[in-house]
């Protein structure tokens, strides 16, 4: 880790501290999630897309995208996904979107510690992409403030802004697969808690997708 560049980073930011992530580590501070074990299922089930083994001495799937695509990371925060995504699949394009500067400011950090080469940018989900990926991953903010069994305490130092969405806590998700769809981009890879998964999955086949697959918080998705 740049030791230098990190004291730098530091001085005007927010307290940091640091975790893993898929065994690598990451700065996070109080502008962006910290990074959760249910999230590193999104990192498997990608790379079982792209046919490579995602443990030791598991076989992997039958590749059904190639390693060289395009992926636009959405709501990236402190850029663990976009950025293990790169080093596990140097070939691909990761373009890493959030709608927050001071979370774009975290990934652009962990970027260049840990020598990953993605493109940043803010944006509210896809409104500023022009390009157009070959998949779409998201982690965005799901959770029902009703839901009884979250601890606001716990969660209350991380930003709202990242964690809660309303509608059930399906709002966003809901808009990114609208304009998933109306961009005919045929692979989306979701997070979200296991009790939204049928809503999400109802209204995404009404849309044009299917459920594919199911990782623990992760869903695969595509035409």
């Amino acid at each position: 880790m740049k030791e230098s560049s990190l004291n730098n980073f530091e001085q005007n930011q927010p307290m940091s501290q640091y975790v893993d992530f898929y065994g690598r580590v990451f700065i996070i501070n109080s502008d962006v999630l910290i990074p959760r074990p249910e999230t590193e299922m999104i990192i498997d089930t990608i790379l079982n897309l792209v046919g490579k083994p995602y443990l030791p001495g598991v076989k992997p799937s039958k590749a059904k995208l190639p390693q060289n695509l395009t992926i636009a990371d959405i709501g990236t925060g402190s850029g663990c996904i976009a950025i293990t995504l790169k080093l596990e699949l140097p070939n691909a394009t990761i373009i890493a979107s959030d709608i927050s500067e001071k979370a774009l400011k975290v990934a652009e950090k962990n970027a260049d510690n840990l020598d990953a080469s993605i493109e940043l940018l803010q944006s509210d989900l896809l409104e500023k992409i022009t390009a157009k990926p070959d998949l779409v991953v998201a982690n965005l903010p799901y959770v029902d403030e009703s839901w009884e069994w979250i601890d606001k305490k716990a969660l209350s130092k991380e930003p709202a802004l990242a964690l809660y969405a309303n509608n059930g806590g399906l709002e966003l998700i809901n808009k990114l697969i609208d304009q998933v769809t109306e961009r005919s981009i045929k692979h989306l890879v979701l997070e979200a808690d296991p009790c939204q998964h049928e809503q999400i999955i109802n209204f995404a086949k009404k849309k044009g997708l299917t459920l594919r697959e199911t990782r623990g918080f992760a869903l695969y998705l595509s035409e």
